[in-house]
């Protein structure tokens, strides 16, 4: 796979998120799937791997250490800490709790050290200078190799990257997700921060996998996000039609179409989409191949854009629980 780079680190062109191999879209995949999905991911060239502390609180990181702890100089190692606290779900920043979360991090990846280690969430409630400082005493105590953080404005970027250097900037983008157009890449190609795109295929809908909300299972977290209710789901139905006709127009499939038209907008982006299935997986990984023509980019952009999409990426309760424009 091509490669782009991630602070010091030469990573794939495209990583593999492993969320959902823990949490959020139902039942996660027995262990044997989600070992054939870490084991082939890294045998199709994948070498970033990214999960969190809170991903099952604490189950995703476990699995990610049990399976590949004899592989673990075969990619470059992503986590982060800020939405959990000892064995419960909270968005807390205090210095003691990132540190303990760290130890913890450690423990069920199997590793001495992390490559870069993430704030998941600004707690608002303490300053990010203090939280990022936090971060820069694991780095100089050999703990975590780079700070990287999560759903952040591009002040808030730069007031953390006074205090240590910033490797990289994680939020969701995608083509119908565009809030990192505002200025958060602005920012990150000044400070020369990548930015790392989650849920680049629309937490599945332009892969064309949420036709039937009936389908979901309770709890999976789509089912609470406006985009995925009522009218305006029936809305983006209609685009993701279209969006499907000119992914074969372009000779892929949409979820490749997706990955592609990331990789294409920028070298400091590199798209993490996850999966529980090994097939696509793979499919992901061949998108690094795929080289869109200027007409096809320009047609996404028409067909997929804030004026188009029907609803907010967010409730307005958990919208406020991050920092980002828009």
């Amino acid at each position: 796979m091509d490669t782009r780079r991630v602070g010091p680190f030469e990573v794939s062109a495209i990583g593999l998120g492993c969320m959902s191999l823990s949490h959020a879209y139902g039942t996660p995949p027995p262990r044997e799937q989600a070992e054939r999905v870490l084991l082939g991911a890294l045998e199709s060239g994948y070498t970033f791997l990214d999960t969190a502390a809170v991903y099952g609180l604490g189950h995703n990181e476990t699995l990610v250490g049990e399976v590949l702890k004899d592989r673990r100089g075969d990619f470059v190692l992503a986590s982060k800490c800020g939405l959990t606290n000892g064995d419960r779900r909270e968005i807390n920043g205090r210095p003691e709790v990132l540190k303990a979360t760290c130890e913890d991090s450690l423990r069920r990846l199997q590793t001495d050290v992390i490559d870069l280690y993430y704030l998941h969430r600004w707690d608002k409630r303490v300053p990010i200078e203090e939280s990022v400082g936090a971060l820069a005493d694991l780095v100089r105590e050999g703990k975590i190799r780079t700070i990287g953080l999560s759903e952040v404005s591009a002040q808030t970027l730069r007031k953390a990257h006074a205090v240590h250097p910033i490797a990289a900037l994680q939020t969701e983008y995608s083509p119908w997700t565009r809030n990192p157009e505002i200025a958060v890449l602005d920012a990150c190609r000044e400070l020369g921060v990548a930015f790392v795109a989650f849920s680049p295929v629309a937490r599945g809908f332009l892969a064309g996998g949420v036709r039937d909300l009936a389908r979901l299972e309770p709890g999976d977290l789509r089912l609470n996000m406006p985009r995925f209710q009522g009218e305006n789901f029936e809305k983006n139905l209609a685009l993701l039609d279209r969006f499907e006709a000119l992914a074969g127009e372009a000779g892929c499939t949409p979820a490749q179409l997706c990955l592609a038209w990331l990789l294409a907008r920028d070298e400091i982006i590199v798209p993490i989409p996850g999966t529980t299935n090994p097939d696509h997986m793979r499919e992901n990984a061949a998108a690094a191949s795929v080289r869109l023509s200027p007409d096809v980019i320009a047609r996404v952009d028409e067909l997929v854009n804030p004026q188009t999409v029907a609803g907010p990426r967010y409730s307005e309760a958990l919208q406020a629980t991050i920092d980002t424009e828009g």
